[in-house]
């Protein structure tokens, strides 16, 4: 649900917006003064600020200056004043204000310069690129759903990862648009220099990779950085393999970190949950090998991309990487058989449902059988050195219907069982 703050020193408009506001869907919430904006911007960015001029502690237009110069100006902010002038409205635009309104607002007024603010902050990207690759799954496309949400509310961000998931990338996603991505290789840093980390990161991302390497003071340092991102406009991510509430239950994690990321603790789903994702992610991996290599393209087979499929990937896109770069040193250029990848990584642990039925899943049903019967006739054949009696046999079927499917499926037989 979007939410706007309202700041206006007068209670009774602001309970007069709250009103109109959340009857139309909005999250309110109201700030009395300047103090009170300032205060209700540190804990979370809106998605709208409607800001009164004249207030008694600071007026508006030195607010939104303020924000401007921090660079925390992420968010469309509409001026309001009952004394207004056109001078005062031209400032506040030139600083940066997506509107003027004056007091008392009409209603309908109001409502559309709320929705017309409201598309232009949807129309603003927060992160940079994609997250592609890692995956094009539901499981990434959620994953994405909740880091855009964490990055819309200026949240510091913990990232619960296993080793190989690719929590770098998903931090570079994070670093707004031409914003510097720091990262934090050197944990000495953080007890020494945190500022320097600041400055150089400013209105970027400074990304910690592993938390739970951090000694006591080095946690300190972060815990700075968490609490002084707002005046460098820089956001704050830090990546950890253990539970954070596990961590400072064994007195490894200082409880103020562990408050400051409370908030936004995103898991990243291992490969293994995401097996839709194998098959294409394998295929990029072993192209980009070859070309990295500077040596022909290799490919792999529909059974070899099925039976990835049924592993579980402890090391995640890590392991599947090295094993793509493994099958594009081999000296063949054949396609890529069940074999070739058994003989590096042995056999698949048993399945408890069908071998690949994850990966067909988002298939029509027609498709998901095309593609279930390509990948196990290829298998079988293969195992049967491509005997065409043999193969037949065993899959209940004469040698003319077989010859029938392997053409109609497209299966070929390598240039060795050819020869």
């Amino acid at each position: 649900m979007p939410e706007i703050l309202v700041v206006d020193d007068e209670p009774g408009i602001r309970e007069l917006m709250r009103e109109i506001l959340e009857e139309e869907g909005y999250e309110v919430r109201a700030a009395e003064n300047g103090t009170a904006a300032r205060a209700a911007l540190d804990a979370k960015v809106p998605d709208l600020v409607l800001l009164d001029i004249w207030m008694p502690d600071v007026d508006g237009v030195t607010l939104l200056k303020e924000w401007k110069t921090q660079g925390r100006l992420t968010m469309p902010v509409v001026m309001m004043s009952g004394h207004g002038t056109v001078h005062t409205a031209v400032e506040a635009t030139r600083l940066g204000a997506f509107d003027y309104l004056e007091k008392p607002v009409a209603y309908k007024q109001l409502l559309e310069t709320v929705r017309k603010a409201m598309e232009t902050r949807r129309g603003s990207p927060i992160t940079s690129g994609s997250l592609e690759a890692l995956g094009r799954g539901e499981a990434i496309k959620r994953l994405t759903q909740r880091l855009h949400l964490a990055a819309s509310a200026g949240l510091p961000v913990l990232l619960l990862s296993e080793p190989g998931i690719g929590e770098d990338r998903v931090a570079q996603f994070l670093t707004p648009p031409d914003g510097a991505f720091v990262q934090v290789d050197d944990a000495t840093l953080l007890a020494d220099r945190p500022t320097d980390l600041l400055l150089r990161a400013k209105g970027g991302l400074v990304f910690v990779p592993d938390m739970a390497a951090l000694s006591s003071m080095q946690q300190k340092g972060l815990a700075l950085l968490v609490a002084r991102r707002a005046e460098f406009a820089t956001r704050v991510v830090a990546a950890c393999q253990c539970p954070p509430a596990q961590m400072m239950a064994e007195g490894k994690l200082l409880r103020e970190l562990h408050d400051q990321f409370a908030h936004a603790v995103v898991e990243l789903p291992p490969l293994r949950a995401r097996r839709e994702d194998i098959p294409e992610l394998a295929a990029r991996m072993l192209e980009d090998a070859c070309a990295r290599l500077l040596i022909p393209p290799r490919v792999f087979s529909d059974a070899a991309l099925a039976l990835l499929a049924t592993y579980d990937w402890p090391g995640n896109l890590a392991e599947l990487d090295a094993l793509a770069g493994r099958l594009a040193l081999e000296e063949t250029r054949e396609a890529v058989q069940p074999a070739n990848v058994e003989a590096i990584l042995g056999k698949p642990a048993k399945a408890t449902g069908p071998a690949g039925i994850e990966l067909m899943l988002h298939l029509p049903l027609k498709d998901a059988r095309d593609a279930f019967e390509k990948a196990y006739l290829e298998a079988l054949l293969a195992e049967c050195h491509w005997g065409m009696s043999r193969a037949a046999e065993r899959a209940g079927l004469d040698r003319t219907n077989l010859y029938r499917k392997v053409k109609q499926l497209g299966i070929e037989a390598p240039a060795k069982e050819k020869a």
